[in-house]
């Protein structure tokens, strides 16, 4: 089978598309024929080195497809059936790959491979953040950056259904109208805007209640500006950087919490990762979370994916086709 390799860290072009033998699942895994491929920045952290791993290494953790085998022991899939992952092993980049049954989710009927694939990691960090880390109350103003970007459109639109008054953050004026549709009450253009004083503008001065922040480095500062006395910082990613060493006393004078929280400590076990998955697919079905479909790139086209991603050239979701 096909799948994408890198020996060294570095920028896009250390991915290579390569021949591998792929053996029969082990004990307690399943093998999956996969129809789309899930991209996403964590991605870029493992190949650019940010998140070391060992190396010669495949790449990827999330993607849908048609279960072909199972090993010993797995009694909750059979062959044909349409299943997903989203928290590894690492090697999705691939035409197959081997996964444990335990960290796999079936996907209804009802919502085809390509959504699937370009929501389960989005759409289930959306819930922890929005439901276990800060549970976001109706009433309450919040602040999510990036709020065009793959995890933004499906918060910003979970949270607005929850009753809150949602501040999003995009990088151009381009990107406005699509936060808006997405379930912003409010859009701060943070190339040319000052966001903390227009969150203040917006808040008559009182801040948000959390600011979720997966930018990193360029949104740091205007984040814990923007947030009210005894506010939450959930900083849940590093789209731009990694953010700076942080003391504690910089917390101090509104009182304010920080966490920094990820997906596999909310999933750790197989009943919350799958119950994570039904309440996402949950707001999906009832229409209060709608995802577009995803850009498409073939699996040749991997580089160039991660390319258009790391220079934000990009909207939603993005996927490949085996």
């Amino acid at each position: 089978m096909r799948a994408i390799r890198f020996d060294n860290v570095g920028g896009p072009e250390v991915m290579r598309l390569v021949d591998v033998d792929l053996p029969p699942p082990g004990a307690g895994e399943l093998r999956l024929k996969q129809a789309a491929i899930a991209i996403n920045f964590i991605d870029t952290y493992h190949r650019s080195g940010l998140y070391p791993m060992k190396l010669p290494s495949g790449l990827g953790l999330e993607a849908v497809g048609v279960v072909e085998a199972v090993g010993a022991g797995v009694t909750d899939f059979a062959a044909g059936d349409r299943a997903g992952y989203c928290t590894g092993p690492v090697g999705a980049y691939a035409e197959a790959h081997n996964v444990p049954a335990g960290r796999a989710v079936k996907i209804p009927d009802a919502i085809s491979d390509d959504i699937a694939a370009s929501v389960l990691m989005k759409g289930m960090t959306s819930e922890y953040l929005l439901r276990r880390t800060y549970p976001v109350k109706e009433g309450e103003t919040i602040l999510f950056h990036a709020a065009a970007g793959g995890v933004g459109q499906v918060a910003c639109q979970w949270a607005r259904a929850l009753g809150a008054t949602v501040i999003g953050t995009v990088g151009s004026d381009a990107k406005v109208e699509l936060a808006k549709s997405n379930g912003c009450d409010h859009v701060i253009v943070s190339s040319r805007e000052d966001i903390a004083a227009r969150v203040m503008e917006i808040t008559g001065g009182k801040g948000v209640a959390v600011s979720y922040d997966g930018v990193g480095k360029e949104s740091w500062d205007a984040s814990l500006a923007s947030l009210s006395l005894r506010g939450v910082q959930v900083s849940f990613g590093n789209a731009s950087g990694p953010v700076p060493p942080v003391s504690p006393a910089m917390l101090s004078p509104k009182s304010l919490y920080l966490t920094r929280p990820g997906l596999f400590s909310y999933t750790s076990t197989t009943e919350e990762l799958r119950m994570s998955a039904a309440v996402l697919f949950d707001v999906m079905l009832s229409g209060n979370v709608k995802i577009a479909p995803p850009t498409v790139y073939t699996l040749a086209d991997a580089a160039k994916a991660h390319a258009d991603l790391e220079g934000r050239r990009t909207t939603g979701s993005l996927i490949l086709k085996p």
